[in-house]
C-alpha cells in the first residue's frame, strides 16, 4: 500500500518515549545478521515504525545500516502527525518521514521493518494480527534473497536490556536476548523486557519460563568464570545452554551480550 493509497493509519498512538542510542543493540544485530541480505537488494528500504516523539532512532538506523549496505534508505513512520512534522527538518539523502501505522505507507515491499517498543501497550491477543499484517508488507523471498525481515521487540529506556523477535514473510524465526553485561545480576532480569507475545507467558508450563529458569541455573553454574569478567561468564553460560536449547548463533554474537534461539522453542503454548 502506498502512502497515497492509505487514508487512515492503522494502529493507536504510543507514548512516544525515545532516547538517543536506545536501539543500538537491535541495530547492530540487524546489521550483522541481515546486512548481506540488504546488500543483495537493488533499492533496499528499511522502515523505522513508530519512532516516537523524536527521530533519533531513524537517524541512527540509517547510519548503522549504511556501514553494511550503502544503498539502504530509511523511512521513519509515525501515527502521530505532530511527530512527523517535528521530524521533517531531519530529513536528508536516504532518510524521510511519513505519517502512518501498521499499513506501512511506503511504495513497494520493504527489506526491513523495525518496530521497537510499539506493541508494548497492545493486548497480547492483538499481536498475531499485527505480525501478519507487517509480514505481508515485507519483500518476498526471491532466488538468493531470503525475504524481508521484521524485528519487533522491547527495551528499557536507555537500551541496556532488549528482547526481540525476528520474523520473515513466513512468520516468526528467532528470539534474541541482548544486554549490557555489566548491568546484569541474572539472565532472568531480561524477563521484564520480553516482547508482548511472550511477556505474559513467563509462567510455569510455558517454554519461555523454562528457558529463563535454565538460563539462571546455567549462569549460577558459570559463577567461577566471573573472575575473568562478565563476558566470559555469559559465553560459558550460553555454551552450556546449547545442550538443551536450539541456540542459533555463536561466540561472535555471544561476546556482544546476545543469544538467539529458534522461535519454535519459546513460542507460547495454546
Amino acid at each position: 500500500m502506498s502512502s497515497r493509497a492509505s487514508t487512515r493509519p492503522v494502529g493507536t498512538v504510543t507514548r512516544g518515549t525515545t532516547n538517543p542510542n536506545r536501539l543500538r543493540r537491535m541495530d547492530r544485530w540487524i546489521a550483522a545478521v541481515h546486512g548481506a541480505e540488504l546488500r543483495r537488494v537493488v533499492d533496499p528500504v528499511a522502515v523505522d515504525l513508530g519512532y516516537g516523539a523524536a527521530p533519533w532512532t531513524a537517524v541512527e538506523l540509517l547510519t548503522r545500516l549504511r556501514t553494511v549496505a550503502p544503498r539502504v534508505r530509511v523511512v521513519g513512520v509515525e501515527i502521530e502527525p505532530a511527530r512527523v512534522a517535528a521530524a521533517l527538518p531531519y530529513e536528508r539523502e536516504g532518510l524521510v518521514f511519513r505519517h502512518g501505522g501498521f499499513e506501512v505507507p511506503v511504495p513497494g515491499r520493504p527489506a526491513l521493518i523495525r518496530a521497537a517498543n510499539v506493541l508494548r501497550q497492545y493486548d497480547e491477543d492483538e499481536v498475531a494480527d499485527v505480525w501478519r499484517r507487517l509480514c505481508a508488507r515485507l519483500a518476498p523471498a526471491d532466488g538468493g534473497f531470503g525475504g524481508g525481515l521484521l524485528v519487533e521487540g522491547t527495551c528499557d529506556e536507555i537500551g541496556r536490556r532488549h528482547v526481540w523477535v525476528a520474523l520473515g514473510p513466513e512468520g516468526p524465526r528467532t528470539v534474541t536476548f541482548a544486554t549490557r553485561l555489566g548491568s546484569l545480576e541474572r539472565p532472568s532480569d531480561l524477563a521484564e523486557r520480553l516482547p508482548k507475545a511472550l511477556i505474559h507467558r513467563n509462567v510455569p508450563g510455558e517454554p519461555v519460563h523454562a528457558f529463563l529458569r535454565d538460563f539462571d541455573r546455567a549462569w549460577a553454574a558459570a559463577a567461577p568464570y566471573a573472575s575473568y569478567g562478565a563476558r566470559q561468564r555469559w559465553i560459558r553460560t550460553v555454551r552450556s545452554l546449547t545442550a538443551d536449547w536450539p541456540v542459533v548463533d555463536g561466540p561472535v554474537r555471544w561476546r556482544q551480550g546476545e543469544v538467539t534461539l529458534a522461535w519454535a522453542a519459546l513460542a507460547p503454548r495454546h
